[in-house]
């Protein structure tokens, strides 16, 4: 069990050093399907791996200048508060709506980044001269904060292809800002389920640590990666998993 979950952390790591995101959507499983955490309990664990995680992958992304931190201050504090926004607004919708809407925004998503003539992906990303407008980011980091809150789960699944997709910045440099994002969300989530469920911190720091040393991996493989291969990866990725919640929760429906 312990060399599992080693292999687990490593994966996690490996996700969000590589993709940008990839983290919660694998963590929360792991830890209630296979390790058996109670939903609740796991969540918080995925919430305080997935953030420190991120935030040292991210490191790796800042010293190969691939963080725009402009973007990622403005974005990251804007979805900070559209993602309490969106955990509110979820009481209207059950659980099985909240997954299918997750699964068809990763879906949208993953088909627009896999098309090879859609002009947006083109972009080269935005250079000193040509920042993403202030406008466009508070726009993006309300409107992701808010879909993230609804759906439970995710963050780099909605922040790299808004980066990508509608402020034109490039793959790798949207990797390393939103796992900036992803930090400040998850530090978030994780300090309002302090006092409200038991935290194991011995296996925190362990499955942490691991996991850490994933992401490290994760961020020095994406300079060898080409970004359009990159780009469609993630997007196959995307379609994976849209595929498989869609087919776990769309019979509910019925």
């Amino acid at each position: 069990m312990i060399l599992l979950g080693v292999v687990l952390a490593v994966i996690v790591g490996i996700a969000l050093g590589l993709l940008g995101g990839g983290g919660s959507i694998l963590a929360v499983p792991i830890f209630v399907y296979v390790l058996g955490f109670e939903t609740k309990v796991a969540v918080a664990l995925s919430l305080a791996v997935v953030g420190a995680t991120s935030l040292f992958a991210a490191l790796g992304h800042w010293r190969a200048g691939r963080v725009d931190w402009r973007v990622a201050g403005i974005f990251g504090a804007v979805a900070m508060g559209g993602t309490y926004l969106g955990a509110r607004l979820a009481v209207f919708f059950s659980g099985t709506a909240q997954l299918l809407l997750f699964a068809a925004i990763m879906l949208v998503a993953a088909i627009f980044m896999y098309r090879e003539s859609n002009p947006l992906l083109e972009r080269k990303g935005h250079g000193k001269g040509d920042r993403m407008p202030l406008g466009l980011i508070v726009a993006e980091g309300l409107a992701v904060g808010i879909l993230t809150g609804l759906v439970g789960v995710g963050g780099g699944f909605l922040i790299v292809p808004a980066l990508v997709l509608l402020g034109g910045v490039g793959m790798k440099e949207a990797v390393g800002t939103s796992l900036v994002v992803i930090a400040m969300k998850s530090a978030a989530g994780f300090a309002g389920y302090l006092g409200q469920v038991e935290i194991p911190w011995d296996f925190v720091f362990g499955f942490t640590a691991v996991a850490i040393v994933g992401s490290l991996v994760g961020s020095w493989a994406v300079r060898f990666v080409p970004q359009r291969g990159l780009e469609k990866a993630f997007a196959v990725f995307l379609i994976v998993m849209s595929v498989v919640i869609l087919l776990q929760n769309g019979s509910q429906l019925l």
